[in-house]
């Protein structure tokens, strides 16, 4: 497939802009794949690995953006870059158009705070290299710090974080997608209801899926605070959980506090635990796939997504939520009716890491053992991303995927070819999906996935086969995608519709648990 390489000059664009811009482009032009990146080392570096670097590229540099537009026909090509820098232009002024300067957009935190002199937080989605510079600027000017970008380095990180601390400020981040402060959502997240709970979290969709839990047993969030995937590692010593956790012990409207993380470095789960056990308020602990913590005092441990919230809506005084046991049972039961003995393996397609690990690890707790991109134990790692083997569990939202790419909360494109890639497969017993709903993400997952899903166990049907999918849909009836829509669209295609992202993994569970048993007796 050849390519058209091109750069645009002295222009940023955040990584949420270049994925919808590509996106567009994609839908309008028919081209088969627009790559937009910033051109920083570390991008090129990407681009090398794809295939997709050019001697046009190499002089770009970090404020500039590099452009790769693949197709094998070049008038395809060209209307997609038309596409993309008019799309590009469509936020810069009109030549001849007047515009004062408080219509335009700031370029600094000087010119934004000069803009909204009352703001107190800044979000900063800039390339890697100049990220730290900026939030140093921001807290020097007294605000909080949401920090999107990633390629910051733990050095930075560590130096940031001590700022803020001396300041008395709170750094979100780096890469931290997710927080809704005072009411409201920043990055990708969800329309939940304001309420008691607090919540702090190393994860973003993992912090997505309790926040709609909650809103969805009727209750709601006072903060949620993101912390960014590296808070919790040796290095930096959980600065900003720890911090979290002082901030919503503080908090008059907080009234319970959820932590969700993946494991954090042993010395700083143990920091977490003994300060968490000093506050004056219920706290629930998930650290999924962590060593066992035991609930003691106020401190209550759960080991699920689905868990958290539960513990957290009923410390709240809500009452205690159902259970699904039942509603799994009858659905492997009668899955497991019409497929055929080959039909043995899981797979996992998510766009959420938190959630390929949730699954994992509900599947090894009945003994089946997963391959990964993003595997519990190295030994479990997949020799090939592109290719599932046995119970399988990919993270689409790995850099092996979205290298060039929107992420897969924007771009179906890849979770559709995989998943009619599974559907030739005679030993898939069933596939998992996850649909997140919110703000940034896709405006309508439904419409693609439920034609593919529809394709997907038509193809099995040919060749003999049933191919249940199961999929959940993280999200709230108050965000902009319709959430029953986007369920009923979903259950119209053939798919099996569950509650939650722990009752999708546990489902799959005992899909293959019941295959296991049967083949077993015969």
């Amino acid at each position: 497939m050849a390519i058209q390489p091109s750069v645009k000059a002295n222009l940023y664009k955040d990584s949420v802009s270049l994925m919808r811009i590509s996106q567009i482009a994609i839908a309008r032009s028919g081209v088969q794949r627009v790559t937009l990146l910033m051109g920083t080392r570390s991008n090129k570096e990407f681009l090398q690995q794809a295939g997709l670097m050019s001697p046009v590229l190499e002089s770009a540099k970090p404020g500039d953006i590099m452009i790769v537009v693949q197709d094998d026909t070049s008038e395809k090509r060209e209307a997609a870059e038309r596409e993309i820098h008019s799309l590009i232009a469509g936020d810069e002024p009109k030549a001849g158009a007047t515009e004062s300067a408080m219509d335009a957009p700031p370029r600094s935190i000087a010119g934004g705070i000069a803009i909204a002199g009352h703001a107190d937080l800044a979000l900063i989605s800039v390339p890697g290299p100049y990220a730290a510079a900026e939030a140093l600027k921001a807290l020097r000017r007294g605000l909080n710090v949401l920090l999107f970008s990633d390629n910051v380095t733990i050095e930075q990180e560590q130096a940031i974080k001590r700022v803020a601390a001396q300041k008395g400020l709170l750094v979100m981040g780096p890469d931290c997608g997710t927080a809704i402060i005072n009411g409201v959502p920043l990055g990708f997240a969800n329309v939940v209801r304001r309420g008691v709970i607090g919540l702090v979290g190393a994860s973003g969709t993992g912090l997505q899926e309790v926040m709609c839990q909650i809103h969805r047993h009727g209750l709601g969030v006072s903060q949620a605070i993101g912390t960014g995937s590296h808070d919790v590692s040796s290095r930096v010593g959980g600065t900003t959980m720890l911090q979290g956790l002082a901030l919503l012990a503080a908090d008059e409207q907080t009234k319970v506090i959820a932590i969700v993380s993946k494991p954090p470095a042993p010395d700083v789960q143990q920091r977490v635990i003994e300060q968490a056990s000093m506050i004056g308020k219920p706290v629930v602990l998930c650290f999924l796939g962590g060593e066992v913590v035991a609930s003691t005092g106020n401190v209550h441990r759960a080991s699920s997504l689905e868990e958290t919230a539960k513990q957290a809506v009923c410390l709240a005084g809500a009452q205690q939520p159902g259970s699904d046991e039942k509603a799994i049972e009858e659905l492997a039961s009668r899955v497991c009716r019409s497929l055929a003995p080959s039909q043995r393996y899981l797979r996992g397609l998510y766009s959420g890491g938190t959630f390929c690990s949730e699954a994992q690890i509900v599947w090894l707790e009945a003994g089946i053992r997963a391959r990964s991109n993003a595997p519990l134990a190295d030994a479990d790692r997949l020799a090939d991303p592109e290719d599932s083997y046995g119970h399988t569990a990919i993270d689409l939202g790995s850099d092996e995927f979205t290298v060039g790419r929107p992420h897969p909360m924007i771009d179906y494109g890849v979770r559709v070819d995989r998943l009619l890639k599974e559907a030739n497969d005679p030993t898939v017993a069933c596939v998992v999906l996850d649909v997140v709903l919110g703000y940034g993400s896709h405006a309508n997952p439904a419409e693609i996935l439920a034609p593919a899903i529809r394709q997907a166990k038509a193809t099995a049907k040919a060749k003999g086969r049933e191919l249940p999918v199961i999929c959940f849909v993280c999200g709230t009836a108050d965000d902009p995608q319709s959430f029953e829509t986007q369920k009923t669209m979903l259950a119209a295609a053939g798919a099996e519709l569950v509650g939650s992202s722990t009752a999708a993994a546990r489902s799959a569970q005992a899909i293959a648990s019941r295959m296991a048993a049967s083949q077993a007796v015969a």
